[in-house]
């Protein structure tokens, strides 16, 4: 494909310094993954391993929040070293890697959750993919049997949280859509196409439920388990019900590509198009592409960014452009700027294991209000290589 301009602005870490500017983005790309490979390496000895403080975010005082392996956030640093060892090849990433992967294996069992996806694929989908191993597979396809459990023929899709009962009766969330992949890709490997079937179901639910007139969504869509029909609608983690958070608008576009990817059904790849634009044609997303932590934050430009939601849409736009050519270069350029942002100075963390700052957890749940998160360095790794494969 024809090259685009790209220009990082690389910092130096741990004594790496990079300063070369060109206009071709393959090398930048792959100078930014270097770099970042050698920055995790030399966080490993910094972060001892333990296997109930799996790194998450930065507390207060700036220590580090680890957690264990129940946390659905557990899964997001086995799978950036898994990440970054397929790039580099380095085998003191691969050796942390499996050692932290180790740690989450239990849960493939837990069927208390429907964050399977986000703690067993994103490390054992990326250990498969990367390594080929047998042993990896076998652990994906088992949390996504457990998965399964928690689908509602009725409601048509997998319940989400267990906890507020008094509140939701059968909840769904838009970050549900991030676990469908695990159960795609079963199907693919296994031939069992009842995995298929629960996650098309579940996305074509979200579809028809979750979005407003304008193509943002809600969080959380409360369901009827006995009759299926819809009982309210929230947005938990945002502003106010019908607010637009923005890491939601995130999970809505990377989920509905993938499920494009795996089904082929147009209705899917619209609706990651719609999603695109709403975002991109909001006035209050900023300049920089980096967005607020709700679209409609009270306080603008006062309010804390998201950058977990910025890395999460580069992502998702790089794997859009593949399916859409003819709005391909679109995608691109403006992914090529999150990343080209994210690699700036103000968005960019020295603080060992992290690579940015300036996310989000929740603002309503005064948690995690600005800083570090484990699943923004994730993504942002993610797009970086999608990246690179697309200049290469």
């Amino acid at each position: 494909m024809k090259i685009r301009f790209c220009f990082f602005l690389l910092i130096g870490w741990m004594g790496c310094n990079l300063s070369t500017e060109t206009s071709d983005p393959a090398p930048e790309t792959q100078s930014q993954l270097s770099l970042l490979s050698q920055r995790a390496i030399a966080d490993l000895a910094k972060i001892p391993f333990d296997s109930l403080q799996i790194p998450r975010t930065i507390e207060a005082d700036g220590k580090l929040k680890g957690t264990a392996s129940k946390s659905w956030t557990s899964g997001f640093y086995p799978g950036l070293l898994w990440q970054l060892y397929g790039y580099s090849k380095e085998e003191k990433l691969k050796q942390a890697a499996a050692q932290w992967t180790a740690v989450v294996e239990k849960e493939k069992m837990d069927d208390g959750t429907h964050d399977l996806g986000f703690k067993v694929y994103c490390p054992f989908g990326n250990a498969y993919k990367i390594t080929g191993e047998e042993k990896y597979k076998a652990v994906f396809i088992t949390a996504a049997k457990t998965l399964s459990t928690r689908y509602n023929e009725k409601v048509g899709a997998i319940r989400s949280w267990d906890f507020n009962k008094d509140v939701w009766k059968f909840p769904v969330i838009i970050d549900n859509m991030m676990n469908l992949e695990m159960l795609f890709e079963a199907t693919k490997l296994t031939g069992d196409s009842s995995f298929y079937h629960i996650a098309n179901q579940h996305a074509t639910t979200t579809l028809k439920n979750h979005f407003r007139a304008n193509n943002s969504s809600y969080h959380v869509v409360d369901y009827d388990p006995v009759t299926g029909a819809v009982a309210n609608k929230h947005t938990h983690q945002g502003l106010n019900h019908e607010s637009s958070w923005s890491r939601g608008q995130a999970w809505g576009l990377y989920g509905y590509t993938v499920a494009y990817r795996y089904t082929g059904n147009p209705a899917y790849l619209a609706q990651a198009q719609k999603i695109a634009d709403f975002i991109f044609s909001h006035p209050n997303l900023p300049a920089d592409l980096i967005p607020y932590w709700d679209y409609d934050a009270p306080n603008i430009p006062n309010e804390p960014r998201d950058v977990s939601a910025a890395a999460i849409t580069a992502s998702g736009l790089y794997e859009l452009g593949t399916h859409d050519p003819a709005n391909a270069e679109k995608y691109y350029s403006r992914a090529d700027q999150i990343l080209k942002n994210l690699a700036s100075e103000k968005y960019q963390c020295s603080t060992p294991p992290f690579f940015l700052k300036h996310s989000v957890g929740s603002i309503p749940g005064k948690f995690e209000m600005d800083t570090p998160i484990i699943y923004a360095d994730y993504y942002y790794v993610e797009a970086l290589l999608r990246q690179n494969k697309i200049n290469s």
